[in-house]
């Protein structure tokens, strides 16, 4: 190998080697600002209820206390793989949010399903 073709695979192997932290550094402040927020809502997309809880700097104490139960209830509840509604918008109105449902089909935009996340509050229990 030549020294002018080793300068090069050597400039090839360092153009590979560059991070993502060094390609983002390089980027205009308002495209990242985009893609980190875009990451953000990636990654939001999908958590454990408990996952959840703690990006939201919650405890299970203080989530019990908002739905009246015990701390070994949403212990419980952030382990079970089958909730009620009720049970699931419950413990995301004592994080501060809501809770909406949407269908997704193949051939068809995604659709917000109305009517079973807004039951009265009033008639509901939550079960741990």
């Amino acid at each position: 190998m030549t020294d002018i073709s080793a300068r090069r695979e050597r400039e090839r192997i360092n153009n590979m080697a560059t991070t993502l932290k060094d390609r983002m550094k390089k980027l205009p402040a308002a495209r990242r600002k985009k893609i980190e927020a875009r990451a953000s809502e990636l990654i939001a997309r999908e958590m454990t209820l408990r996952e959840l809880r703690q990006a939201h700097k919650r405890t299970q104490e203080r989530i019990a206390e908002t739905l009246g139960i015990g701390q070994e209830g949403v212990s419980r509840l952030e382990k079970r793989s089958d909730l009620l509604l009720s049970t699931l918008r419950s413990y995301i109105e004592a994080m501060g949010g809501s809770l909406s449902i949407i269908a997704k089909f193949p051939d068809h935009p995604p659709v917000e399903v109305a009517g079973l996340a807004n039951i009265d509050a009033d008639t509901e229990t939550v079960h741990s």
